[in-house]
């Protein structure tokens, strides 16, 4: 599985880079504190493909890198996905390496 660490995903958004972030956490987690990604929570993955985009980097990510990276294999397994990257130890390591 391919991964972005906390500061790659930093230069990502600076650099303002075309790219699409998943947060599969769910929407209480979302509203607690999130990195303005697209909340799509892990059960509705599954229903929801359409809204990730093929044709460019997509760094899916939750809370510790566990839930995104079982989201990951599900959708390169059953869908064919070939873009994802899973945020390296979620959102806990990318506030703890770079903040909010």
């Amino acid at each position: 599985m391919k991964e972005v660490t906390p500061k790659e995903l930093k230069q990502l958004i600076d650099s303002k880079a075309d790219f699409q972030l998943i947060d599969v956490r769910e929407e209480y987690e979302f509203d607690e504190v999130n990195m303005n990604g697209q909340l799509i929570p892990m059960g509705e993955v599954m229903d929801n493909i359409d809204k990730i985009d093929r044709n460019k980097q997509v760094v899916v990510h939750c809370r510790s890198g566990r839930r995104s990276a079982t989201v990951i294999q599900a959708l390169e397994s059953q869908h064919g996905f070939t873009n994802l990257y899973n945020l390296k130890g979620g959102i806990l390591a990318y506030i703890e390496e770079v903040g909010l």
